[in-house]
């Protein structure tokens, strides 16, 4: 089994990304969230992989956040969703905010996202509560593992540490005001390719 991918991103393919390993293409499907954090092809790339295994084709689903990988995993677990549609509802919602979601039995921010009725959110928080507790109360979104998040999703993208640093030092003003990951993640890129 294939649980993660370094490489360099060779291009992207809609819901999907090559990642050349060596002179081997691996076509990977990925979330929007994952798909926008991603470097411009050319740059190196890690990947956290789940490998889905079907009667008829084996796909590869890759994430730059464990958090998002656990999710992913408790979603395909839920009988009736598969891998498509749990990529779906990661496009639709950072994971952090959708265990938190769930463990808080908010149906409203549940139905809000696409593919996602009121029966459907129902069942996802009564199925999936228990076993989301752990990281919706891992991540409670403070400052303080806010620079430590970014710096990894960075390594994880290929970058240096001396590459990083300046670029948290530049970000930390933006940090303080507690933003989410994802929206720093793009900034950080982008003083990056400077």
């Amino acid at each position: 089994m294939i649980s993660r991918l370094r490489g360099t991103l060779a291009e992207r393919q809609g819901d999907a990304v090559e990642v050349d390993v060596q002179g081997v293409g691996y076509r990977v499907f990925v979330s929007e969230r994952t798909l926008q954090m991603l470097p411009a092809p050319g740059a190196a790339v890690s990947l956290r992989i789940h490998t889905h295994v079907r009667e008829d084709a084996l796909q590869l689903y890759g994430f730059l956040d464990p958090v998002e990988q656990q999710v992913f995993e408790a979603l395909i677990a839920l009988n009736g969703f598969g891998p498509r549609a749990a990529m779906g509802v990661l496009s639709g919602i950072d994971a952090g905010e959708f265990a938190r979601s769930v463990c808080a039995g908010d149906l409203a921010r549940l139905c809000q996202i696409p593919g996602v009725g009121k029966k459907r959110a129902e069942r996802m928080v009564v199925e999936l509560k228990e076993r989301l507790l752990p990281l919706a109360s891992a991540r409670p979104g403070g400052e303080s593992d806010l620079p430590a998040a970014l710096r990894s999703a960075l390594v994880h993208l290929g970058f240096r540490p001396a590459e990083i640093e300046p670029v948290l030092a530049q970000l930390a003003p933006r940090m303080l005001e507690n933003v989410a990951l994802d929206a720093l993640l793009p900034e950080a890129l982008r003083l990056l390719r400077r």
